[in-house]
């Protein structure tokens, strides 16, 4: 068994221009995986550019090096639920940030960018930077991929230390 290095936290933040679902709008949710692990947000109901308030989804990470598959889809409930669209980020620059010291760095320094590629779902350039209170955070707007229009998803990656085990 792979050693845990840590939790990654998810922050499920919004989604902007999702297609139309069903008549005149979309019950939207967020399934993310890694490996075997599978999280998913609240349904929003109704809303084709949905927030999401404290959504987080917690990932234990062994393996920094897996690819993490977002997918967004429109809840129906007579029927099997629509995919409205996926998206595909990896994590290595978060979790080679988070191994730097970073002990007088100010607040607010941007760690490292990392630009859009054919390799990530990137909307935009993405930053990964140091917060006021510590932490290193990582904001990204993903476009999604294989669906019907275009739409995006906003989230916020954050890191989670695991004390190490006492052996007694």
């Amino acid at each position: 068994m792979d050693e845990l290095m840590g939790l990654l936290r998810v922050q499920v933040k919004r989604c902007y221009n999702l297609p139309v679902g069903d008549t005149k709008s979309s019950d939207p949710y967020v399934v993310i995986q890694m490996g075997q692990q599978k999280l998913r947000t609240n349904v929003v109901r109704k809303d084709v550019n949905p927030k999401w308030e404290d959504e987080d989804l917690t990932f234990s990470i062994s393996e920094p090096n897996l690819p993490i598959k977002l997918t967004v889809y429109d809840y129906d409930t007579f029927n099997k639920d629509d995919k409205m669209g996926d998206a595909v980020f990896d994590i290595q620059y978060f979790v080679e940030a988070m191994k730097m010291d970073l002990r007088g760095i100010p607040a607010g320094t941007v760690i490292a960018r990392i630009k859009p590629s054919r390799e990530n779902s990137l909307a935009g350039e993405s930053c990964i930077r140091l917060t006021s209170d510590g932490n290193v955070v990582q904001d990204m707007i993903l476009r999604l991929r294989n669906a019907e229009e275009c739409g995006e998803v906003e989230i916020s990656l954050s890191w989670i230390d695991v004390p190490a085990t006492m052996v007694i």
